[in-house]
């Protein structure tokens, strides 16, 4: 049997898309997801500071962010609890500083007006002169996003399964690629199996240009980067509303969380792909330069960790064909943006799969600039044959 669609990778990225292709085709029948750990979504989608900002990123990224997060809102209405909620979004530190990280739309604080919201900077004024906050941001329960986008495509029909590592990607005449699996053994038996497929979508996340090695297609240059956190718990907890808060000079951040707060150094640290764990005493470092800083006083450590965020070089996600490859898809890059854009690239994903253009929702700019990178610059991209529909006549094509 053949399928249409193989989806490598089930984070948020692999099943957004499933759920998205799912309904814009009508059914999720065809459809596969193959993740190669014991469950879904274990590693950077299980690590996320699950704060979507409107004005955090590039130009693109800014658009498929406003667009994701008016419909991960308009999802969450029509369900028991909501998937995300209004959050403020603020960035403290000296005049300068601030003006580097203020994006767009964010709107400035007095002294005094930042002490008001974040009480716990009233001892630092030399460090935390000015600010800038950003009311439009939100806060997203990731869990429950991911688990909506796997419910809603398993209920199409789309088959989710795990602890099934690709180990090989053999493109076949007839325009279908072959594609090798094995199952560690680690939830059953160990086994090798091969799936035929029409259409290989590559949102492996770290692994994505393993991924597309195997394939033989266009390197896009993707680069994984560590980023650490942790939850910990406070002597004074938050009150419901406090922002996020983000030191403009040196990048680490934090935000309420049920247990007290999530902390992180915000780094972008260069690593291979892996099951990244933090450096000996950093969270450690952490805690004291925060204590330091400001006057939040930690009493523990509930968990941390390290999660990756890979990256372009242009820190753009990209989505679109190779040129290299007829019928392998990319959709991978997402760095720090992977849930605020989530929605947006799922559905940009799903037109060119199943139509071959993305609609008039997304500016031609965006659809350029997540565009693959190509071995010959005239190469003209196109939708493979066996899909589910003919290019449409609108939009910009990928």
């Amino acid at each position: 049997m053949c399928q249409e669609i193989v989806i490598i990778g089930g984070g948020i990225a692999g099943l957004s898309a499933a759920s998205e292709l799912a309904r814009l085709r009508g059914a999720g029948h065809g459809i596969l997801v193959l993740e190669a750990e014991e469950d879904v979504a274990l590693h950077s989608s299980s690590r996320s500071a699950q704060q979507l900002i409107p004005g955090y990123g590039p130009g693109p990224v800014l658009e498929l962010t406003r667009w994701s997060i008016d419909q991960i809102l308009r999802a969450g209405e029509e369900l028991a609890a909501p998937l995300a909620w209004p959050s403020a979004f603020v960035v403290a530190g000296r005049p300068e500083d601030v003006a580097a990280m203020a994006a767009p739309g964010m709107r400035s604080l007095s002294r005094e007006d930042l002490v008001l919201l974040c009480p716990e900077l009233a001892a630092n004024p030399e460090r935390y002169p000015s600010a800038a906050v950003d009311d439009s941001a939100v806060r997203t329960d990731a869990s429950a996003l991911v688990a909506w986008h796997r419910a809603r495509a398993e209920a199409a029909g789309v088959e989710i399964r795990t602890d099934a590592r690709v180990v090989g990607l053999s493109p076949q005449e007839g325009e279908t690629w072959v594609v090798d699996v094995v199952g560690s053994g680690k939830t059953a038996a160990r086994s090798e199996t091969a799936v035929r497929a029409r259409t290989v979508v590559n949102a492996a996340g770290s692994w994505a240009e393993h991924v597309g090695a195997l394939a033989g297609a266009t390197p896009q240059g993707l680069q994984p980067y560590r980023r650490t956190a942790a939850l910990v718990s406070l002597a004074e907890p938050f009150v419901p509303e406090h922002p996020m808060v983000d030191d403009a000079a040196q990048d680490w951040y934090y935000r309420p969380d049920p247990v007290g707060a999530m902390i992180s150094w915000g780094e972008a640290e260069p690593s291979e792909p892996c099951d990244a764990t933090p450096h000996d005493g950093a969270v450690a470092a952490l805690i004291e330069t925060l204590e330091r800083e400001t006057a939040l006083r930690i009493t523990g450590t509930v968990k941390e960790w390290t999660g990756l965020r890979t990256s372009r070089p242009s820190d753009v996600p990209v989505c679109g064909w190779d040129t290299a490859a007829p019928g392998f898809f990319w959709l991978a890059g997402q760095g720090g943006y992977g849930f605020q854009t989530s929605s947006a690239l799922a559905r940009a994903t799903a037109e060119l799969v199943v139509q071959g253009r993305v609609g008039w929702w997304l500016s031609a700019d965006t659809v350029e600039a997540l565009r693959p990178a190509a071995r010959d610059a005239d190469v003209v991209l196109r939708c493979p044959t066996g899909t589910d529909g003919n290019p449409a006549t609108g939009g910009a094509a990928l």
